[in-house]
Order: C-alpha cells, then structure tokens, then sequence
C-alpha cells in the first residue's frame, strides 16, 4: 500500500512521502501504539519534534515494526530551548538517542524565534548536523519570506523542506511560490486547521459530489497541490481514511473553489511574534 504514496525529491535528492503520520499532541504513551498502526495500514513517513515529548515511542515503533529501517522516513525538530548552536548540536545527539534508529531523515529548526536568539547561528549548527552525516536532510519550520532571505544570503546550504500552517482558510499560496522558487520544499502543518474546515458548505459540497469524508477532500486538496502533508489521529478509522488519498481527484473547478476559501486565518501563532520557550 505504501507504494501509493508518491515520493517528492528535496533539493539534495533524497525522497521524501509526500503523505505521512503526525504525532503532535499523541501522548508520549500512546505513540508508539499510533505509529505501529499507522505503519500497518502503509505510512513510511512520521513527524516528530524534540518539543512533542514522543520520540521515543517514534523509535520504537520503527523498530519493532518489521519493516527495514531504510523504508521509514522520519522527521524530528530542534526544540525551542536549544537555539544556541553548542545547545543545538547536543540537542540533536540527544534525538539521535531517543529515537534510536541510527540516523535522521530530516532535522527541522522548529521556529525562528526573532526575539530569542540568531536563527542563522542556528542554522549554521545545523548545517554542521548534516555535514557529520547523521541526518539525510536540513530544513525549517514556521520560516517566512524574510527569514529564508536571511539564511540564503548567510550560510551555504538551502534548506530542504520549509514546515508552515497550510489550509484552505491560510493557502500560503506567496510562501510556497517562494518556496519553489528556490527549490524549498513545503510542508503543511494543521492541514485541516484543527477541524476548523471541515464544516464549511463549498468543502461539504464537493466531498458529496466525490462521496468522500471532508477530511480527505481537504487532505487531497493538498498533495494535488505538491504540500507534503501529515495528518495526525489516534483513531485507527482515520488514520485509514487518511491514507485514501490516492483513488479519486478534484476537478481544477475543485481546487480552485477550495483554495478561494483563503481568508488568511491562522490556527497557530504568526512566527513573527512567537518566542515561546518550554520550560
């Protein structure tokens, strides 16, 4: 089933499923559970994060799953706390051991942070991460326009994968153009803005037409569009459902009606102003 899933190429060759599982918000004692199930039903792609408290059940599960680890594509992120770039490289040791699986596929700065520190010092560690081989690939999370402008101009590598709210109530259309422009990836976080659009009547009428949950119209609205998309649930009916994406399309007329829903509503915090740090 996996094989459904297509592959995305980064900005340094490595593949990447464009559909895969979230484990945000999964409690630490529930993920392992989670990810084996959604490695039965065909995901072999997971995102994780240090700040999420659940690498280690991530870890696990791919362990103990049965399938070679080279088929799994993980992903974790620099915890907030951990942006000065001696806190950052041991930050990243400390993954590596929690997951236990070797290597890293993908290691996200989580937020730039503009009131805490440097993100480009940041930036600069992490490409010391990718240098010692024990991540496949760099990248960001939460990073605008500006941002990325900064890290272009400072440091030498581009990052892979840039990890932003994407919806159809905050379509980022000017985020991912940019992000294409300079073969940057985009992934879309809170895909379906908590559950915020699934009640909207223009989504509601094309998932009749299609005889399709609103979820998957939304989901498949996205990798229609090239988002690398991870919708996280603990129920395994979802999960499955999650994973139907690639049976049915929309129309252009589809996309087009969807994407004009944009009201530019976040779900989540504007990166400019976020500086939280976990205690």
């Amino acid at each position: 089933m996996a094989a459904n899933v297509p592959n995305i190429t980064l900005n340094n060759g490595v593949e990447i499923p464009q559909l895969g599982f979230g484990v945000f918000q999964i409690p630490p004692e529930e993920t392992k559970a989670a990810t084996l199930t959604a490695l039965e039903i065909g995901y072999r792609h997971i995102d994780t994060a240090e700040m999420y408290g659940n690498e280690e059940g991530v870890g696990q599960a791919v362990r103990e799953s049965g399938i070679d680890r080279s088929e799994i594509f993980v992903t974790s992120k620099l915890n907030n706390g951990f942006h000065d770039p001696e806190d950052a490289l041991a930050a990243f040791d400390v993954t590596l051991g929690t997951l236990d699986l070797g290597y890293v596929d993908l290691f996200l700065m989580h937020w730039p942070l503009p009131g805490v520190g440097d993100f480009v010092e940041t930036w600069k560690a992490m490409e010391q991460m990718y240098a010692g081989g024990k991540v496949r690939a760099i990248g960001v999370s939460n990073f605008k326009q500006h941002h990325l402008n900064r890290l272009l101009a400072e440091t030498t590598v581009v990052p892979a994968v840039n990890q932003i709210e994407i919806h159809p109530y905050l379509t980022q259309d000017d985020m991912r153009a940019y992000d294409r422009e300079h073969q940057i990836a985009t992934e879309a976080w809170s895909p379906i803005a908590q559950g915020k659009v699934l009640d909207d009547p223009t989504i509601e009428r094309i998932a009749r037409r299609v005889e399709r949950s609103t979820a998957q119209v939304v989901l498949r609205w996205h990798i229609q569009r090239g988002d690398i998309v991870f919708p996280k649930s603990v129920t395994r009916e979802r999960v499955q459902a999650n994973f139907e994406l690639f049976d049915f399309e929309l129309s252009d007329e589809d996309m087009t009606d969807i994407t004009t829903l944009n009201r530019d509503e976040r779900t989540g915090p504007d990166p400019d102003h976020f500086n939280y740090i976990p205690s």
